[in-house]
This record gives C-alpha cells, sequence and structure tokens, in this order.
C-alpha cells in the first residue's frame, strides 16, 4: 500500500530581494571605496595616520550619500506604486471594457482562453479593489513597497557601508609602517570580499563560487587601479 505524506507541502523561497539588494549595494561599496582610497594613499606614501583619517571621512561621508540614495529611491518606488494604482483605479471605472480587454490578454499569454476567464474576470469585477491589485501585478508588474520601506532601506545601506568600510582601515589603525598596513589590508579585504560575495551567491541563488570570484575582482581592480594612479600621478 502506498504510503502518504500527511505533512504540508511547504515551498523554501527567498523573500528578502530587497533586503539582500540593500546590504550588497552598502557593504560592496564599503569594502571597496574605502579599500581603493586607503591603497591610492599609500601609493603616495601617506602615514597610515593620515589613511585612517581620510578613510573615517570617506565612510561618513559615503555611508551619508548611499543612504540618502537608498531612501530617495525607495521613495521613489513607493511614489511611483501610488501614482499607478490611481491610474488604475479610474480606468476599470472610466476605461471598463478596455481593462476587461486587458484581463482577457493577460489570462491569453498563459494559455487560457476567454471563457475558462471569464468567471475570474466576473469575480473581480465583484471586488473592485481586488480588480485593481490584480492588474497592478501582472499587467504592471508591480507590487505594493512595504510600509517604512525608504527607511529601512537607507539605514541598512549606510549600516553596510559603514561595516565594510572599516574592515580594510583596520591594519592602518593597528600597524605604524605604511607598507605592512597595505598588505595587510588587502589580505584581510580580499578574504571579506570573498567571504561577502560567498554569502552574496548563496543567498540570491547566483552561485557561491561566482559570486565571490566577481566580488573579489571588482574591489582588487578598484583597489590596484587606485594604487597604480596615485603611484603614476604622484611620480610626476
Amino acid at each position: 500500500m502506498p504510503h502518504h505524506e500527511d505533512s504540508a507541502h511547504i515551498e523554501a523561497h527567498f523573500e528578502s530581494s530587497d533586503l539582500v539588494r540593500d546590504i550588497v549595494i552598502g557593504m560592496a561599496d564599503g569594502l571597496t571605496v574605502p579599500f581603493a582610497l586607503a591603497a591610492g594613499l599609500s601609493g603616495v606614501g601617506a602615514s597610515t595616520h593620515v589613511v585612517v583619517i581620510a578613510g573615517l571621512a570617506e565612510i561618513a561621508a559615503g555611508s551619508i550619500a548611499m543612504g540618502l540614495g537608498g531612501y530617495l529611491a525607495s521613495r521613489g518606488d513607493s511614489e511611483h506604486y501610488a501614482s499607478e494604482r490611481r491610474r488604475e483605479a479610474r480606468e476599470i471605472v472610466e476605461r471598463t471594457r478596455d481593462e476587461e480587454e486587458e484581463i482577457y490578454e493577460i489570462f491569453e499569454e498563459y494559455g487560457v482562453t476567454r471563457e475558462e476567464s471569464d468567471p475570474v474576470l466576473q469575480a473581480l469585477k465583484r471586488n473592485p479593489k481586488a480588480w485593481v491589485d490584480f492588474m497592478m501585478r501582472f499587467e504592471l508588474g508591480l507590487q505594493e513597497p512595504e510600509v517604512h520601506r525608504a527607511r529601512q532601506s537607507a539605514a541598512t545601506i549606510a549600516f553596510s557601508y559603514v561595516i565594510g568600510g572599516l574592515v580594510p582601515l583596520v591594519p592602518y589603525m593597528l600597524l605604524a609602517d605604511n607598507m605592512h598596513a597595505l598588505v595587510a589590508s588587502v589580505v584581510i579585504t580580499m578574504l571579506a570580499l570573498t567571504a561577502f560575495g560567498a554569502a552574496k551567491g548563496r543567498a540570491t541563488g547566483a552561485g557561491i563560487l561566482r559570486s565571490g570570484l566577481q566580488t573579489v575582482s571588482i574591489g582588487g581592480a578598484a583597489a590596484a587601479a587606485a594604487f597604480l594612479l596615485a603611484r603614476l600621478f604622484h611620480s610626476h
């Protein structure tokens, strides 16, 4: 006799894409920009004290700028959603027939005939809010942003930037010799970039190895460019 599972079917889907996006934006820039700045200053022989002061100033300015950018972007998303929702609410009243045709067209994309989708349309017409919700999701591909999303995004990006930015500066805080601090900063930051990239790849399903190598390559290239350009300009 076949065995039947009584437990409910549970699907595990990743649903924190906005949070991960904000962490990735803040952490990636936080690890890369101060690292490149420190490498560039080291390239012209700046003392570890100067590197730390400049790095902390950059972290402060960068975290504020990045956080503000995240706030404005999220506010823009919320305002766009609200504007489109108001438009859809008007259209189901003023252009009812056009909106009905759009419902049919949406279902036809999934292989559902007009006769089969008509009961769904009639049900939506009895519930205008659900009709608007449906059009926002399936016609425009928009989902309502979370409440307080803008402030949460700003705080997450800014905090992630600060955490990431402190990593390459730690060796300069602990070591007096500039070049020793640079070597230690390179090692620590590369490890941090690898771990961060791998964690991002695992969370998003992009692949641990691929994401880790990609993140390290970008961060390393930025720091190497800053170091070489600083040496080049300094020599002239």
